[in-house]
Parts: structure tokens; C-alpha cells; sequence
């Protein structure tokens, strides 16, 4: 597996568990606002130091007992096909795992989860998907990932984590000007029923498209907004 970091500790990325966060390298989508271009852009990938899968088993062996989950993220970890064996390793030190993923890849999700692979998925929802029941006009989700996206496997994707007896969440980075506050509302009527949504905060810190570092974070105000009017279609919290 091609890892490109490794965060020993976190008490954050997996809902109460103690777990390292694993970052693999290489992604699919190209979001402008993404914070992390040494994970997705290859001439990136490539200057940046990796880590070689033998450490990092050899550090899962020694936390044994002191920490319960990993936290598999990236770039996306599902366009490498080696990730279910990478993950069954992970398994049998008896290790909980999560799985971040942008959803792009529904038949690997549904594999991981009919083999009892993963324990907890976070779904990244970029932007409102296109209904035929919405007249909302935004922008595409094209835009909000920076490559040509295919809607169907997205809507299948949240379908898929929807439906298992395994923990979940989705979640949306709250992205000025890519974002009006209706598409964040649109999103939450589009994931109604579901389990829990997390509204992310925007950093204007490294990232993909330089001109995003210079916009502006929404307001705790807007944010506040944001939170009750999601509320209205599914459980909806701050992070």
C-alpha cells in the first residue's frame, strides 16, 4: 500500500475510540479546496516521504491494548485494489476500522461490508446531487470535486451505507463560494433518514485551487443557520 502518513493517535477521527489515522496516497477527484495535495496531486505524491507497510504493522503490534480503531483515509482509499487484504491485516491484530471515502466506488464498499471488513464508513458529500424533485439550481458536483463525477454511483453509494447494521456518518465541508447555504439544506433533504450529517468548517489553509486559501470561512452565524435547518430532515452536528 502506498501510505503517506501516519497520525499515532486521535481521539477525533473515530466517534469514541482511541485510533490512529492511516493516509494513503493517491485519489480519484481533484477538489480545488482540498487540504491535502501531497496525498492526491501525483508530482506531489511523489516529493513526499512515505511509510512502508512493515512499519506500520510493526507499530500496530506494539499499540495492541492501547489504542482500538484505525482510521483508513487519504486521498481515497478505495481506487487501491489492494485495500481489502491491506485492511484484513489490520483485522487480525483485532483492531476496529474505519473507512473514509468520497463514495465513488460503491461495488468495493459494498464488498468491504459484506466481508465484515469495516466497522464505521464516513461518506464526504461534495455537493447537492441533481433530483428530478429539485429545482434548486447549483453548481455541479462536477465543480466541487475538479473531474467528471458519476451521480449514480454517488446516490448508490449513500444507499449502500445507509441500508447495514455497521456505523456511519456523512459529512460536507462548508466551502465559500463553492457552497450556498440552500445546497448545504439541499443536501440534508437528500440524506434524510439517514443516521447522523456532519457539517464540517472550511480552513483556508493549504490547497489544490491556491485562490481558495484567500476566502473566508462561513460565520459561527451561518453555520448556526446551517445546523437547524438541516436538523428539520436528519440529526445534524458541528465538528
Amino acid at each position: 500500500m502506498r501510505i503517506g502518513g501516519l497520525q499515532k493517535i486521535t481521539l477525533i477521527d473515530y466517534p469514541g475510540k482511541v485510533a490512529c489515522t492511516v493516509f494513503l496516497t493517491g485519489c480519484n477527484f481533484r477538489c480545488p479546496w482540498c487540504y491535502n495535495p501531497e496525498l492526491v496531486l501525483p508530482e506531489a505524491i511523489g516529493k513526499h516521504p512515505k511509510i512502508s507497510e512493515k512499519y506500520f504493522f510493526n507499530f500496530l503490534k506494539k499499540r495492541k491494548g492501547l489504542l482500538e480503531g484505525v482510521v483508513i483515509c487519504g486521498g481515497e482509499p478505495t481506487i487501491d485494489k489492494k485495500l481489502p487484504d491491506f485492511i484484513k491485516k489490520i483485522k487480525k491484530l483485532g483492531y476496529l476500522v474505519k473507512l473514509d471515502t468520497n463514495g465513488s466506488n460503491p461495488k468495493i464498499l459494498k464488498n468491504l461490508i459484506d466481508k465484515k471488513l469495516i466497522d464505521y464508513i464516513a461518506m464526504d458529500i461534495k455537493a447537492p446531487l441533481k433530483t428530478k424533485s429539485s429545482k434548486l439550481k447549483t453548481k455541479s458536483y462536477d465543480e466541487a470535486t475538479g473531474v467528471k463525477t458519476n451521480p449514480d454511483k454517488i446516490k448508490k453509494s449513500i444507499k449502500i451505507i445507509k441500508n447495514p447494521g455497521i456505523n456511519y456518518e456523512f459529512r460536507t465541508t462548508l466551502v465559500p463560494k463553492l457552497h450556498q447555504l440552500k445546497d448545504i439544506v439541499e443536501i440534508a433533504k437528500q440524506l434524510k433518514g439517514a443516521k447522523i450529517y456532519f457539517l464540517q468548517q472550511f480552513k483556508p489553509e493549504k490547497t489544490i485551487d491556491s485562490k481558495y486559501k484567500k476566502y473566508k470561512p462561513l460565520s459561527p452565524k451561518q453555520i448556526a443557520f446551517l445546523q437547524k435547518e438541516c436538523q428539520k430532515y436528519l440529526p445534524t452536528e458541528l465538528r
